[in-house]
């Protein structure tokens, strides 16, 4: 009998491996034209969101592709393309909520069914891989002070007080504030951005936002590190939407504290990408309040 796959599994060790390797697997990347975007379907326009973004980031990096769009086989069949003979796909989720029967009555006698959610996988492929579709037009590299302009306005926007100057970079809860260390403290502004991004991420579990919920682990610091791994792909998020490279300083000091949570909890980088998703889209749902305030 054909033992059960277990995704899980499988994604929890191939980010453990990079981590070992000295690699951080939570980072945005830059496609091969110099564009950093996030990954999307090429067939729908939408971008993918959560987990696929790092596995597909992944994906990219390891086989050199260039481009950062991807279909599904069908998908590439019906606009007139073909994969290449020999070409393997990528794993990406999906998850679906099917509801089950219970066998219990509710007061009014109406039957109870349970929520259970389900994960399934299913494969894309890049637009390297694929013959017969053209890639669309890539931007080229350095789009000049735009990125950062918005940046800007995307702290600003989400209304959480960032107080810059000194040599640390860290969010209060208790006065609800980042601080941030002098701009002029970092390399180039990209990082000052990744940096303000990932402590932005951090402000973002306070009850009146997202109100993410405690990691809980037997593990000493666990919860710690989990918050960490998720303000890390949150940053990696936004900044990718943004167009811009760079990223939070001392990030090397998180992976030993990421593996352990990781070699203990095989689910740990599922939960841990899909808060970075909700507190991304609090993000820049704020800052789509905002742009549509100013236009209006």
């Amino acid at each position: 009998m054909k033992a059960k796959r277990d995704f899980y599994q499988e994604v929890t060790d191939k980010l453990i491996a990079r981590m070992e390797a000295g690699a951080n697997p939570v980072r945005s990347r830059w496609d091969g034209s110099g564009e950093l975007t996030l990954p999307v379907n090429h067939n729908t326009g939408n971008h993918y969101n959560g987990l696929n973004i790092l596995l597909l980031w992944i994906s990219q990096e390891d086989q050199g592709f260039s481009s950062s769009h991807w279909m599904t086989y069908k998908q590439a069949k019906e606009k007139g393309g073909q994969v290449r003979k020999g070409e393997k796909g990528t794993t990406i989720i999906f998850y679906k909520t099917l509801e089950k029967d219970t066998g219990e009555l509710d007061k009014d006698g109406n039957e109870v069914k349970a929520a259970v959610p389900m994960l399934r996988t299913f494969t894309v492929f890049n637009l390297d891989q694929i013959d017969g579709i053209d890639s669309p037009a890539k931007l080229a590299a350095g789009g000049g002070f735009e990125p950062h302009q918005m940046a800007e306005q995307i702290l600003e926007s989400s209304g959480v007080d960032i107080v810059e100057g000194g040599t640390r970079a860290f969010y209060r809860p208790s006065t609800d504030r980042v601080h941030m260390p002098d701009r002029d403290r970092f390399g180039n502004p990209e990082d000052f951005y990744a940096t303000a991004l990932h402590e932005l991420t951090h402000a973002t579990k306070a009850k009146h936002r997202c109100d993410r919920p405690k990691y809980e682990s037997e593990i000493r610091g666990a919860d710690y590190a989990f918050e960490e791994l998720v303000a890390e792909i949150g940053a990696a998020f936004l900044m990718a939407g943004l167009s811009l490279p760079g990223m939070v300083q001392d990030h090397a000091d998180y992976l030993s504290s990421w593996l352990e949570v990781l070699r203990n909890d095989k689910r740990a980088i599922f939960k841990a990408a899909a808060q970075a998703q909700k507190a991304h889209d609090w993000v820049m749902s704020a800052y789509a309040d905002a742009q549509q305030k100013k236009a209006g």
